[in-house]
């Protein structure tokens, strides 16, 4: 087998889209380059599910939009008219939150050793401050002491990974509670946080009850300790089963340019993900015996979570227009417009895998395998390392889309190499109502 197909999960709104004769050309003269399509009624939905699966559990609690897997604004209005948070590391992120709707007090401050500036903003909108340290900690002291008192959670350790240079250990955990007691209405320590790699259920629902356990201790000391924040890394599946297991189980360097090889792929299918991951978050075991919705039931606490890349699940897609074609050695070697730093899984090592989808769909030609190439002088400049079967030649003209991208793959690493601009943003509210580009850098 030379190669092998991968076709992507999709939304009905992306393929009505896709199907549609005129829109995905008309947005590509407009713009007159890459560009990426946004659909913030998808991200309402996956809204939904999430807040949906604390009801379902019966846990208060509230979701923030990690805010670092897409720098868009379209997102934050979602947020706001759900009544959902929105997860920042920055001000210009803050003020961002805020211009969309976001009330301060649904905002929560994430990141190591922020600076004053953001800590003081924070203090002034009621946002929830995440510390990460000990000397951080000191730093939103002084500044609740003259700005007001700060909300705040305290970062654990997670304890899958204690090495990590983020969160405070049980030493410093222990430290930072007796300072908070001791600064009095400087600061309002509403509990704890944490943030876990991987997209596995039972490391959560661990980290989830040490962190409640830590919260009933922190209720000795004198201080509020209501919620617990179990982070993101909540699971996206791009791909079916069978097709996941198949490329797993037969992966060959052949089915790359090259023969490129790679130490490491997302899990591009799992489950549970999104909600469901949640909800079996929530179902887990504590190891009292009672579930991990049960015990936030019981001892009144409420359970925040951060997701990303789940909230904007089939909420996007990316499409480059085709600059040329060439046979290479029993393949085709597609070039783009645009470059490989706006599909952010090639910078980390890694292929984003779903297949490319070709625009249109019709045209001359016998079925061929390609690889993709960016419009930079870089070798390495590469979309699609693996050779993507196509119906026919990708040729001057056509398009190609790259699916579901709107979670960490559109915009994490773009650049102006070559002064290129960076794609255009796309809001389609619905497909067949018309469509707007979003001001650039938001």
């Amino acid at each position: 087998m030379s190669t092998i197909s991968l076709p992507a999960r999709q939304a009905d709104w992306a393929r009505q889209a896709q199907e549609d004769p005129v829109l995905l050309g008309e947005i590509a003269r407009a713009v007159g380059g890459p560009f990426h399509v946004l659909h913030p009624p998808r991200f309402a939905e996956n809204l939904v599910a999430f807040t949906g699966a604390l009801v379902a559990a019966g846990v208060s609690g509230q979701v923030y939009f990690g805010k670092k897997a897409n720098r868009s604004a379209c997102w934050a209005p979602e947020c706001a008219n759900a009544g959902a948070g929105v997860d920042v590391a920055s001000a210009a992120e803050l003020v961002g939150a805020l211009a969309g709707g976001v009330r301060g007090e649904d905002v929560m401050v994430t990141g190591a050793a922020k600076s004053g500036d953001l800590v003081w903003l924070a203090a002034r909108h009621r946002c929830v401050v995440a510390v990460d340290a000990l000397d951080e900690l000191d730093r939103v002291l002084a500044i609740g002491r003259s700005a007001g008192p700060v909300r705040i959670l305290l970062r654990l350790v997670p304890d899958n990974a204690l090495g990590s240079r983020f969160g405070l250990t049980p030493d410093e955990v222990t430290e930072a509670l007796h300072r908070c007691a001791d600064a009095g209405s400087a600061v309002r320590m509403e509990g704890f946080s944490f943030h876990l790699g991987g997209y596995e259920v039972a490391p959560r629902a661990r980290m989830a009850a040490a962190a409640l356990a830590q919260c009933l201790r922190a209720r000795e000391f004198g201080l509020p300790a209501v919620s617990v924040s179990i982070g993101g890394g909540f699971a996206a599946s791009y791909l079916e089963a069978e097709d996941w297991t198949r490329f797993t189980e037969e992966y060959r360097p052949s089915w790359f340019h090259n023969g490129q090889t790679f130490t490491h792929f997302y899990p591009y299918h799992q489950s549970p993900a999104g909600a469901d991951m949640l909800a079996g978050v929530l179902a887990s075991p504590t190891p009292g015996g009672a579930t991990i919705a049960a015990e936030f039931a019981r001892t009144g606490t409420e359970l925040l979570l951060e997701p990303g890349r789940a909230l904007l699940d089939q909420a996007g897609f990316t499409v480059f227009p085709v600059q040329g074609f060439k046979e290479r050695g029993g393949y085709g070697i597609v070039t783009v417009a645009g470059l490989s730093m706006s599909v952010s899984e090639q910078w980390k090592g890694s292929e984003f895998l779903p297949d490319p989808v070709l625009w249109p769909a019709d045209g001359p030609g016998e079925p061929v395998a390609a690889c993709v190439g960016g419009s930079s002088c870089l070798e390495y400049d590469m979309l699609s390392w693996r050779k993507v079967p196509f119906s026919r030649p990708p040729g001057h003209g056509d398009l190609l889309v790259y699916p579901n991208t709107a979670g960490y793959q559109m915009d994490k690493n773009e650049t102006r190499f070559h002064d290129l601009p960076l794609p255009a943003r796309v809001v389609l509210d619905l497909p067949g109502a018309g469509w707007r580009i979003e001001g650039e850098g938001r």
